[in-house]
């Protein structure tokens, strides 16, 4: 395979980057028939992982690697505005006693 690369990617309103570009890094790690994709975010350090047939298109490979890291950047944005607000979260609260 080729050597690993990084690329930057405008991220959407949802991943919690407020619209700024962030640098991505690929890392791809052969493992038998299938290939294990790693996404990084450089900014945040979240890292998400996918494994695939490794005659799976590398382009496929990274967009499916990066869909799961800006869904996870907006599930990890999503909790830190329920921890600024957790009147904000939907649901029953935490279960604590007011008195």
């Amino acid at each position: 395979m080729p050597p690993d690369r990084s690329h930057d990617e405008e991220a959407g309103s949802k991943d919690g980057a407020g619209g700024v570009r962030r640098e991505i890094i690929f890392e791809f790690t052969p493992i038998g028939a299938s290939v294990k994709v790693t996404a990084v975010d450089v900014t945040s350090g979240l890292e998400v992982s996918v494994v695939a047939p490794s005659s799976a298109a590398r382009t496929e490979l990274e967009r499916v690697a990066l869909q799961k890291l800006r869904y996870m950047l907006g599930r990890k944005a999503d909790k830190h505005i329920d921890r600024k607000n957790p009147s904000d979260r939907e649901g029953p609260g935490g279960g604590g006693i007011v008195v």
